[in-house]
């Protein structure tokens, strides 16, 4: 990836000053629940330079990168996940994609979402529209990936995500996410939130049965119930990052009753493998023909846009013939 410049000298001195971003990986309730918090300040500002994005754009293609950086710590070795969000609303949905090393990339299918009137809020639902959401995951050595679709319910970007958790894995998901900006649209604070409670796998089962106890199950309903409620106490994490708030002390301040340790620190950016080498490699492929007709009639160089991070690579045809 060719990493583009934030040239604003203001916005620059701010995300200085800011606790460095980060994943903090977490678990609670004797193990019972696991979450992460990511502030992802810096993340943002990058994803939005390099695709050269406005303010509505931004919070779309935002909200979606900070979701998927939140799904990191429930991969499961290596594995690299792609995330299609297709919907019949003004903006048309997305795809990103997170791989287990750290790394985050992604696109939107409308990069100037059309916007009949002043926004009044930053609700995006009247943007979004019915339509599916697919995620595919997929492993080293793996010949296919694995991939699951549920519809659109909710035309919320975190809602939709919950319930794909709900029906492809069975287990009660949560996603917060916040991007706040100042009077000018630029991003101050950014960052996201997840939390999972994990299936009962011990207790009292019924002779013959798979099914937990109904004692087993009214307590995992009000573990439920009380991590719910200390989620949706979770205050506007772009305002609060913004204000040089520190990670440790939402997670503690939050989830206090349940004894949150935090497990794991990682570092997680908005980066892409593509190179020029990469794309060489590619045109090389070609058929001969083709190449021909490049060497007769150009462009020469060649300029190719990668639309996973908008990085513009100009080739020279001497390089690929």
């Amino acid at each position: 990836m060719i990493k583009a410049q934030i040239n604003d000298n203001e916005l620059n001195s701010h995300i200085d000053s800011l606790e460095k971003d980060g994943l903090s990986i977490f678990v609670m309730a004797d193990g019972r629940a696991r979450g992460a918090l990511f502030h992802g300040t810096r993340f943002v500002n990058q994803m939005r330079s390099q695709h050269n994005l406005g303010i509505l754009e931004t919070m779309v293609l935002g909200q979606a990168s900070i979701c998927a950086a939140l799904m990191i710590p429930t991969m499961k070795g290596k594995e690299h996940l792609t995330w299609h969000y297709d919907t019949n609303g003004p903006a048309k949905g997305f795809s990103v994609e997170a791989d287990s090393s750290g790394y985050v990339r992604g696109f939107l299918y409308e990069n100037h979402i059309p916007v009949e009137k002043p926004l009044e809020s930053w609700d995006l639902s009247p943007f979004l529209g019915d339509g599916t959401m697919t995620m595919s995951k997929v492993h080293p050595g793996d010949k296919a990936p694995q991939t699951s679709s549920v519809e659109i319910l909710y035309k919320n970007i975190t809602k939709d995500l919950a319930w794909f958790f709900q029906q492809s894995d069975q287990i009660r998901t949560a996603f917060n996410t916040s991007i706040f900006m100042d009077k000018s649209g630029r991003v101050m604070g950014a960052g996201g939130m997840f939390v999972q409670v994990m299936p009962e796998t011990g207790g009292t089962k019924d002779s013959g049965s798979n099914t937990a106890s109904g004692a087993d199950q009214k307590v995992d309903e009000e573990l439920i119930e009380k991590i719910e409620n200390a989620f949706s106490a979770c205050p506007s994490l772009g305002k609060w990052f913004s204000e040089k708030g520190k990670t440790e002390d939402v997670v503690h301040g939050l989830f206090r009753e349940f004894e949150p340790a935090i497990a794991v620190e990682r570092d997680i950016i908005f980066d892409c493998p593509c190179s020029k080498e990469k794309y060489i490699g590619y045109l090389k492929t070609l058929p001969k023909n083709e190449l021909a007709d490049i060497k007769q009639n150009g462009p020469d160089p060649l300029e190719i846009v990668c639309r996973n991070c908008g990085s513009v690579y100009k080739i020279p045809v001497s390089e690929i013939i």
